[in-house]
């Protein structure tokens, strides 16, 4: 069942009021929007994304009577300016991005996201989209597949998974998830730790096949466009580099004061100034730890446009 991530602390720190207009960029299962639906009321607007069509059917049945006032389009979040221009509105009042993949994603065997259960190698988030994981593995070339796990999965032992892929294909080219996790866990030597071998190559895959990493920095950008002067923007991710990407984004955007030779001080940064309300990242309680694992992980950043 859908749970969604640091629900109490978006909602205190976004702080949704009644006839306010919010962007859910990641409806995913809909958890989200419909806290959100509920606080702004009927008078208040909520334009949720998603890449995934399944997914805006399903937050569609979960969503029940706040669908009115709710704009459920099938787009990446990366495109959200468009998005909430189409809808006919010029600016809102806070936006939430939920980085990651949704439970609904993880459980279900037949988009290959996961190594708990055997699937197709695919992957990908949006289905018309052309490249999926088992294209990357039986095409790269080695170096650039090292490449590939070193960046995007901080993958210690990426140089000997992709040699062992480019021999392994060449008999037996790669269709399923469990050919991927079997061979990691092969290089590991059978040996596993509190996390499988294969999370850091199955994460790196996802990344590279959805690009994961330069679109939230374009949902980034997007997103402060369309936030009104006061408008707050909250933030999830769930590993270090997508928490590195938003951190830096906040902190060139916050900018800072330096001193001037001639004396005096100028403030040098990133426009749109913003204001950072988060000092370090929100994670989740230990009661949520224990209702959800997948939030142990989850780090919530927020800041505020201040012009």
């Amino acid at each position: 069942m859908h749970k969604a991530v640091l629900l109490n602390e978006v909602l205190a720190w976004l702080a949704p009021q009644p006839g306010g207009v919010m962007v859910d960029g990641t409806l995913g299962g809909g958890g989200h929007t419909k806290a959100l639906a509920e606080a702004v009321g009927p008078e208040g607007r909520v334009v949720a994304l998603d890449r995934d069509a399944g997914a805006l059917d399903r937050a569609r049945q979960n969503l029940g009577g706040m669908t009115g006032r709710c704009a459920l389009v099938q787009s990446s979040f990366s495109r959200m300016d468009e998005v909430v221009a189409a809808q006919g509105l010029l600016k809102v009042d806070g936006v939430l991005l939920d980085i990651g993949i949704s439970s609904d994603q993880l459980d279900d065997p037949d988009r290959g996201f996961s190594f708990m259960r055997d699937g197709p190698l695919d992957m990908r988030m949006d289905l018309d989209s052309t490249v999926n994981a088992a294209d990357l593995l039986n095409t790269l070339p080695e170096r650039e597949l090292a490449a590939l796990l070193k960046r995007y999965g901080e993958e210690p032992r990426a140089k000997a998974i992709a040699r062992q892929v480019v021999l392994q294909r060449g008999g037996e080219p790669f269709h399923r998830t469990a050919q991927l996790a079997d061979l990691v866990m092969g290089v590991y030597g059978g040996r596993r730790s509190r996390i499988h071998p294969a999370t850091l190559s199955f994460q790196a895959l996802r990344i590279a096949v959805n690009g994961e990493l330069d679109a939230l920095k374009q949902g980034l950008e997007a997103g402060l466009r369309v936030l009104r002067r006061g408008g707050r923007m909250a933030v999830i991710t769930f590993h270090s580099l997508e928490d590195r990407i938003v951190k830096q984004f906040f902190v060139e955007h916050q900018g800072r004061m330096e001193s001037l030779a001639s004396g005096g001080e100028k403030w040098v940064g990133t426009l749109p100034e913003m204001k950072i309300l988060t000092r370090k990242p929100v994670g989740a309680t230990e009661e949520e730890c224990r209702e959800n694992p997948r939030a142990r992980s989850a780090k919530l950043r927020v800041s505020e446009r201040k012009d």
